[in-house]
């Protein structure tokens, strides 16, 4: 399932939706395109490495209100850039974090928590 909301929604509404869609989803990855179509390679390493763990998993394409989306993202993780994983409500990381939980064998145990 991938969430993909419209250009058209105000700050607010975006902050209401990262709050919600991080609340409400075991694993939940904000990138640049879909799980089908990254549009980074950064966001395509986050779906493979994910993806190696864990079947299912909420992909919220940030492209339609990319800056709306990074202050939102801003205020859970502190970090901009974007991909962003969370699991269980928990920041995780970009893609460079989940390569080193995966080179050290612990992003399976992590997404599955």
């Amino acid at each position: 399932m991938t969430f993909q909301p419209g250009s058209d929604l105000s700050e607010e509404e975006i902050q209401a939706r990262v709050d919600d869609l991080i609340e409400s989803n075991d694993v939940v990855l904000f990138m640049k395109g879909n799980r089908l179509m990254p549009q980074c390679g950064y966001s395509a390493r986050a779906v493979e490495l994910l993806g190696k763990h864990r079947e299912e998993f909420e992909t919220v394409d940030v492209l339609p209100a990319l800056d709306a989306y990074r202050a939102a993202l801003k205020e859970h993780s502190g970090w901009e850039t974007i991909p962003q994983a969370y699991v269980n409500g928990d920041f995780v990381g970009g893609s460079d974090i989940l390569s080193e939980l995966d080179e050290r064998g612990e992003l399976g145990e992590t997404v599955s928590a």
